[in-house]
């Protein structure tokens, strides 16, 4: 086959997927601007005849939706910046530091990815529930304090950093808490991005964990936030579809401006060791 039809092939099919997977996203914000009532029509209009702000303004005169953005922000943050700091050190540990059943405990890590995160939510409860800790922040921050892919993924970053440079740096007199902060942690930018990202993402998402752990609304995080609107304005598809791009624009943003970082520490992650 001639080879620039194979590239333009390969590429009508990549700009056909991407058209694709964008056009609900399009398609959502669009709905956000149109007046309410006017997405129900049939055919469905594509594009707003008359953009308007009413729905942004509801939605935002609705009694608590700052405090959800707001609890959102703060846990999605707490959780990345805790997760991270675990993570790292954890992974760095499992990579080049020497210990008794260091590779058995890992091995074992490694073995609870096939369980599902599901299965750990009533015992979670429970034992929120003993230690005072459901209706809080922290009962929803603690769970996700630390990740086996986050480990795994700093462990197998970190096994290509070169021994030598630690060496030398132990030579000079420097502790491992030094050598860890001055030397290795600079190097692994490109994974932190990649963890931060994630990380985030993964919290901001979450509806399960927070649904069961908080009971009252003051806590309530975006999504949960949403869905008690949702069913008290089950007519109200404009505003629902306004909340909706409240809840992914900031995380559409946060991968666009770090999208490079994110896929250099997967590429260079699945390479090294």
């Amino acid at each position: 086959m001639n080879p620039r039809l194979t590239k333009a092939l390969v590429n009508g099919l990549l700009l056909g997927g991407a058209l694709v997977a964008l056009f609900p996203l399009a398609w959502m914000l669009a709905v956000s601007f149109m007046p309410p009532g006017t997405s129900n029509a049939l055919p469905p209009p594509l594009w707003p005849a008359n953009p308007t702000l009413d729905n942004y303004r509801q939605l935002f005169g609705h009694a608590g939706m700052w405090r959800y953005l707001l609890n959102s922000l703060l846990i999605s943050g707490a959780i990345t910046l805790l997760s991270l700091a675990c993570n790292l050190l954890a992974g760095y540990a499992f990579a080049k530091l020497r210990f008794a059943g260091r590779e058995r405990l890992f091995r074992m890590l490694l073995g609870l990815l096939v369980i599902p995160a599901q299965v750990a939510m009533l015992p979670l409860f429970l034992m929120f529930k003993y230690t005072g800790l459901v209706d809080s922040y922290a009962g929803v921050v603690l769970p996700g304090m630390a990740t086996v892919l986050g480990i795994f993924l700093v462990r197998q970053y970190a096994r290509g950093l070169p021994d030598e440079l630690l060496e030398a740096a132990r030579i000079d007199g420097a502790s491992e808490l030094r050598i860890f902060v001055c030397v290795v942690l600079p190097l692994l930018r490109p994974v932190v991005a990649t963890l931060a990202i994630l990380t985030f993402l993964t919290a901001w998402n979450d509806f399960m964990w927070p649904l069961i752990e908080l009971t009252g609304q003051g806590h309530y995080t975006l999504p949960l936030g949403l869905a008690s609107l949702a069913r008290e304005h089950t007519e109200g598809t404009e505003q629902m579809m306004a909340g909706s791009v409240l809840t992914v624009l900031p995380v559409l943003v946060l991968f666009l401006a770090m999208q490079r970082h994110y896929l250099d520490g997967l590429l260079l992650g699945s390479v090294k060791g």
